[in-house]
């Protein structure tokens, strides 16, 4: 049965974990797309940042949940680096058509759709746990009240959202790790956003309790029993921070895809690395000249001319085959049997 997919937008905070400036809670702003009534009318949408960069999809804002069945499954979607979560519009929204409620994170301080801030760049492990406070907050969120399959939970990163639903698999961050790993690499101190992001760890240690207390949070375990599936796409060269041991202990199917020329996220090094220590994955090439950004949104006109980097594609490269390819891989992940006890 394929659906009409459905739109909506909303902020709920965390109590128990500060924003950044100390000044409130820790926002988290959600995204979610779903399987909408028959009658809903469809309309193409932007991804909504100050310059119109990407094509989010075709889908219906604040349309009602469809009611031809009574629970869908749900998966929890985690945006790359400084993007959104609408940014994997693509992905969400052929997800949701094939009957699933889609809801994804905006990670404070690492996101497009506010300021970002040095130390939501530096504290991947923030983005596990507010998918998790999300998940808690979506039990009982209007809209989906009752209409969610809770024994069906699963979650899908694009980059270093790879390595955040991996987090709630039950992976381990130790950023001695990645620090020791890094520095034999031929990249920078940083990413694109923040090229001297290394630099501002030890200031921020003395500057800022909230980025303190979460330094020193940095290897507590963010594993969520509810979630019993990961697809990871592209997962970031974070991911070398977990520890081997943590990795080897996760018993749930993993997913991995990656594209063959990814720079930002080699296949040898990350990819494969993972596969190699997760028991239960599975890893699937999406192209020998699939780059990284070829797995965010088409580019509108406008974004291909001032972003081509993340909005053009090398000659040869179809961005929109290679989303049809990663969302079936996707889908036949999302509809696997699994077993909830084999979490860890």
């Amino acid at each position: 049965m394929a659906f009409k997919v459905g739109f909506d937008e909303g902020t709920i905070v965390d109590p128990q974990r500060r924003n950044w400036s100390n000044d409130g809670p820790r926002p988290i702003k959600w995204s979610a797309w779903y399987p909408a009534v028959e009658t809903a009318v469809e309309e193409l949408t932007l991804v909504p940042t100050a310059a119109p960069l990407f094509i989010m999809g075709t889908v219906a804002r604040g349309a009602s949940l469809d009611n031809r069945q009574q629970r869908f499954p749900l998966v929890l979607l985690s945006h790359g680096t400084g993007g959104t979560a609408s940014s994997l519009g693509w992905l969400a929204q052929r997800i949701a058509a094939a009957g699933f409620i889609v809801v994804g994170v905006d990670h404070h301080g690492n996101t497009a759709s506010e300021p970002y801030r040095p130390e939501g760049f530096l504290c991947w492990w923030e983005r596990s746990r507010d998918l998790s406070v999300l998940l808690d907050a979506f039990a009982h969120e209007a809209r989906f009240a009752g209409r969610i399959d809770m024994k069906c939970v699963s979650s899908v990163g694009f980059s270093l959202g790879g390595y955040a639903v991996l987090s709630l698999a039950g992976a381990i961050t130790d950023m001695k790790l990645f620090s020791e790993w890094a520095g034999t690499q031929p990249f920078g101190r940083g990413p694109r956003e923040y090229p001297d992001l290394a630099d501002y760890i030890e200031p921020l240690l003395q500057s800022n309790s909230v980025f303190r207390a979460s330094w020193e949070r940095q290897s507590t375990s963010y594993i969520d029993s509810r979630v019993t599936a990961v697809i990871a796409l592209a997962p970031a060269p974070t991911v070398r921070g977990f520890t081997t041991e943590s990795l080897c202990q996760i018993k749930m199917p993993i997913t991995i895809m990656v594209g063959d020329a990814d720079s930002e996220a080699p296949a040898g090094s990350c990819s494969a690395w993972l596969h190699s220590h997760l028991s239960q994955s599975t890893l699937t090439s999406l192209g020998q000249n699939v780059g990284h950004y070829t797995l965010l949104c088409e580019g509108t006109e406008a974004g291909k001319k001032i972003e081509p980097d993340i909005c053009v594609d090398p000659p040869g490269i179809d961005r929109l085959a290679v989303h049809n390819m990663a969302a079936n891989v996707t889908l036949a992940a999302l509809r696997a049997p699994r077993h909830p006890s084999v979490s860890r």
